[in-house]
């Protein structure tokens, strides 16, 4: 059993660098021995390079009572200041910071110089507002230029943001400003979303609404984008409109330095259930590996690249990888407000082509989807601009990174599969460009400056060939520095299981191949026991969809009086196959299949053809959806959805 486990996994496609690519690739393997050679003195050395310290720090990490760290802890800067003043004052005033698309078509193009005076501008209008030092900002918008300014403000008057994702309920808006007690809101009226406007107001209202007694009320004043021109109720003396006020506001502003672990901002984990869980960053160690893994990982040359991150700003990627990694290195980038599918399927391959995008950066979710519809779509646009490809969110299954690079990348773009959580902030582990011979499907190894190892129950390692439990073995500056108000949580959640060896827990399993090469699993408690065989629900799916008729596959344990728990799955097929093959001949196809790749035990007792599955905005899987479905219960709260309805028709589909 494990060995054929371990042989789905035994990748042997490996993609060395072109020459081309390595000749002017910003990376090279002298990165991985200058950190060998001295970590601190490594990270020092490039947070010097990549940012500009008002007061420059003397130490490097403290890390003198685990777990809770402080980098550069002596030295001052300003985050905003990082992002947008210096590439003014270095004369690159005029370089374009964001192409903006909306999803109906209007655009805007914002050089820094402008994306600079606007973000001073609402920096007069928060403090006008009594916002300062210290204070929590919850902002609740959807993917315009607005959001990215409003983030950079409250950095720059050295205030904490909240980024809440614009799907999210009233209740679980509500739920974060109270814990962050945070004293402004940031919305719109509305965004567009699939070809109307989706509200976000209302829900603003709604979580402010009267407290109960006890309750205290925080927020003094919400700030809101007219984005969707939809009608809003307005309280007076509490709302104001953004084209009233920051137009208004003095373009003059003085960004002050603040300590490098100034809080930078609170942002909770997603399916969070009773107490939501605040995960904290600060300000000069976060900055520093933002900028680092950005401008390593995907080879940037901001004088000529024009980069992609499609990510919500409500997610930590869009925190390091839209806001704060591409413009503290003065990259000019795409940000663009709707779905892929809007207002048709050719969307993302349309903005690619307009703005002759050469990195894109997405996750496996939408290239799985773009599998499903066919390569006839891509194929109708000219992508000829594109030299990176990155994914990231999970793992990636080596056919859909096939399809990636053939379809997309024309067989040739070098592909970064990116491992990294909201927790550690930035990027841990990822091939480098111009360096990495790429495996498909593999994150691969640790980047230079991290130390990454594979585990068992006990902390030992588990070494080449085999599989464990993922965990970091020291200290990296964008590391999380603690759980908003709960600092025993953070203690318990992330560093009691490894207290012993001071390792921090991911709560991913993975495994190390032949090479050393790491492979991901998904969370540990995506694994299934069945009759007591430990099966990863990641392992299953890349079976499934290695299978010539699956676009897209999602794999839950559910309860088994037999063997404790069953695999079943829920499948997409090709648009191609479902025409010419019945459902019912390719389930059966399709569990015949896992039981010769993987072995009898992983073989699924259950595969469910579906048309869709349960994601929500930003393309993750809810699992536990499909588990209520499975286990025969009422389904879960489906509020976070992109499309609420999904479930109704796979629970009919089901029956």
């Amino acid at each position: 059993m494990s060995s054929q486990i371990d042989h789905l996994l035994d990748e042997t496609r490996r993609f060395p660098p072109s020459d081309e690519f390595v000749a002017q690739s910003v990376s090279s393997p002298a990165l991985y021995e200058s950190a060998a050679n001295d970590r601190e003195a490594f990270w020092g050395e490039q947070s010097r390079d990549l940012l500009d310290w008002h007061r420059p720090f003397t130490q490097v990490l403290d890390w003198s009572t685990p777990p809770f760290a402080k980098w550069f802890d002596d030295g001052e800067l300003n985050v905003a200041y990082n992002c947008l003043d210096r590439h003014v004052e270095a004369g690159n005033g005029d370089r374009v910071a964001l192409h903006w698309e909306g999803e109906p078509g209007d655009s805007r193009s914002i050089t820094y110089a402008e994306l600079t005076e606007e973000v001073k501008r609402v920096a007069n209008v928060l403090e006008g507002l009594g916002v300062g030092h210290g204070d929590r900002v919850a902002i609740y918008l959807p993917m315009i230029p607005e959001a990215v300014a409003s983030m950079l403000a409250v950095a720059r008057v050295g205030a904490i943001h909240s980024v809440v994702f614009g799907g999210f309920s009233a209740d679980s808006l509500r739920s974060r400003i109270d814990d962050a007690g945070a004293k402004l809101v940031i919305t719109a009226d509305g965004g567009y979303r699939k070809g109307r406007v989706s509200a976000l107001k209302p829900a603003v209202d709604q979580a402010l609404a009267d407290r109960g007694e006890g309750e205290q009320q925080t927020v003094e004043h919400v700030l809101v984008v007219r984005r969707g021109e939809n009608e809003v109720e307005w309280h007076e003396g509490r709302d104001l409109w953004w084209h009233d006020v920051v137009p208004a506001a003095s373009a003059e502003h003085t960004a002050l330095a603040f300590p490098a672990e100034n809080p930078l901002f609170i942002l909770y984990t997603s399916g969070t259930t009773g107490k939501p869980k605040g995960i904290l960053h600060t300000s000069g160690g976060y900055l520093t590996q933002a900028a680092y893994s950005h401008k390593y990982v995907f080879d940037l040359h901001p004088e000529t690249d024009v980069y992609w991150c499609t990510a919500d700003i409500g997610w930590i990627t869009g925190h390091s990888y839209v806001t704060y990694g591409p413009l503290a290195n003065g990259a000019t980038q795409v940000i663009y407000e709707g779905t892929p599918d809007a207002p048709h399927p050719g969307r993302w391959w349309e903005i690619i082509e307009k703005y002759r995008v050469s990195i894109f950066y997405t996750a496996p979710t939408a290239i799985r989807s773009f599998m499903k519809i066919g390569r006839s779509v891509p194929a109708g646009f000219d992508l000829s601009s594109l030299r990176l490809l990155g994914s990231v969110g999970e793992p990636i299954n080596p056919e859909a990174w096939i399809w990636y690079r053939d379809v997309i990348g024309a067989g040739t773009t070098p592909i970064v599969d990116t491992w990294w959580q909201t927790e550690t902030g930035a990027i841990m582990v990822s091939a480098l460009p111009g360096v990495t011979s790429t495996k498909p499907g593999s994150a691969q190894v640790p980047l230079p400056g991290i130390s990454i190892d594979v585990v068992d129950e006990s902390g030992v390692e588990v070494g080449t060939g085999n599989g464990g439990l993922l965990v970091v073995t020291e200290p990296w500056p964008s590391m999380l520095r603690g759980i908003w108000g709960d600092p025993e949580r953070y203690r318990e959640t992330y560093w009691e299981k490894f207290e012993k060896q001071g390792f921090y827990f991911a709560g991913d399993g993975a495994r190390l191949d032949a090479d050393g090469d790491l492979w991901l699993l998904g969370r540990v408690d995506d694994v299934m026991n069945v009759s007591g065989h430990r099966l990863s629900t990641a392992e299953i799916e890349s079976s499934l969809v290695a299978h010539e008729a699956t676009a897209e596959a999602a794999v839950v344990g559910a309860s088994d009086e037999t063997t404790g728990q069953a695999v079943v799955a829920f499948v997409i097929i090709k648009e191609s196959y479902l025409s010419a093959h019945d459902p019912a001949g390719l389930a059966q196809q399709l569990r015949v299949w896992v039981g010769e790749q993987i072995g009898a035990i992983a073989r699924p007792r259950d595969v469910y053809i579906v048309g869709e599955l349960p994601k929500t905005r930003s393309g993750k899987i809810m699992r536990r959806l499909l588990r209520d479905v499975a286990e025969g219960r009422e389904v879960g709260d489906t509020t976070t959805l992109a499309d609420t309805a999904v479930m109704s028709i796979i629970s009919a589909q089901v029956k």
